[in-house]
């Protein structure tokens, strides 16, 4: 059962999208950013409540700083979805796994140093430089000349993920429910979408197009959820691997939804990219066993 949550939960992130690529046509990513959280704010409150969580919290400066990493990330993986074609977005902001795997190996090789040994750090180093090369596979023959600074945001989002993402493992060991910290999540959407609104503008509400706001928050916070309870149901390893079906999703939408076409060296570098977060996510389960789920 684990396994189908998990599946439900790529398919549901991945047809997030979907509706972000919809709605980037009538909405700037600050807008879609801060609709996004209302959403999950309104959402979050009757759960918790519902299941009796509390949303008082004794740390509230790790929730600060999770927000801002993980509301810098969503903006400029919206922002990619934006200018990229759908599967190359979704799997730039996958590398968050390869990133964290390149943390990992440089906190070994400053803590260790020189006597780190390299037969243990060598799948490690071998899966980051994987990871890296799948990029330069994807991104260089794929790209138009518009599409660069979009492909440089879409590798930022993977980036801020991780560091989102060592931050929910920090808040996991604490204690925090998983509901209490996507709450907090959501507010800080809510509040850096607004502030970016006030420089960028509010664009215009056109019906039915604004209709896309509501799936994008009901399908963020169903596929969490789903996430969630596929690893809270064990077997944490097949199910960390089995969120990269996400990409396959996002494929499929990209070529028969938007029409996209990428040569074969970019589908190539794409699954190197999987391959090397897979092997990442096997290095980091054994690092830190019974972590928390990566948000998308």
């Amino acid at each position: 059962m684990q396994a189908l949550w998990m599946l439900l939960a790529s398919l549901l992130f991945a047809s997030m999208g979907v509706c972000i690529k919809f709605a980037s046509v009538h909405f700037n990513s600050f807008e879609i950013v801060c609709y996004r959280g209302m959403v999950g704010v309104v959402f979050l409150i009757g759960l918790t409540r519902l299941r009796g969580v509390s949303l008082r919290t004794q740390v509230p400066m790790m929730h600060v700083w999770r927000s801002v990493v993980g509301v810098i990330s969503l903006t400029a993986w919206f922002y990619a979805i934006a200018a990229l074609p759908l599967a190359t977005a979704m799997t730039l902001n996958y590398m968050s796994s390869v990133w964290i795997a390149t943390f990992l190996l440089g906190g070994a090789l400053l803590t260790q140093g020189r006597n780190a040994p390299i037969k243990q750090q060598g799948p490690l180093f071998l899966a980051v430089l994987a990871g890296f090369g799948g990029v330069a596979m994807m991104l260089r023959p794929t790209l138009a000349p518009d599409q660069v600074l979009g492909a440089l945001v879409g590798l930022l989002s993977g980036l801020f993920a991780a560091f989102a993402y060592l931050q929910v493992t920090a808040l996991s060991r604490l204690g925090e429910p998983e509901s209490r910290t996507v709450f907090y999540f959501s507010i800080g959407a809510v509040l850096a979408g607004g502030l970016g609104m006030v420089f960028t503008g509010v664009s215009a509400w056109h019906w039915p197009s604004a209709l896309w706001l509501l799936p994008i928050g009901l399908l963020a916070v169903l596929g969490q959820l789903c996430m969630t309870r596929a690893y809270a149901s064990g077997a944490t390893l097949v199910v960390a691997n089995l969120q990269y079906s996400g990409i396959v999703f996002a494929g499929l939408y990209s070529l028969t939804v938007f029409g996209d076409r990428l040569p074969l060296i970019g589908w190539l570098g794409m699954g190197l990219i999987i391959v090397s977060g897979i092997t990442a996510t096997v290095l980091r389960t054994r690092a830190v066993p019974n972590a928390p789920a990566e948000e998308h």
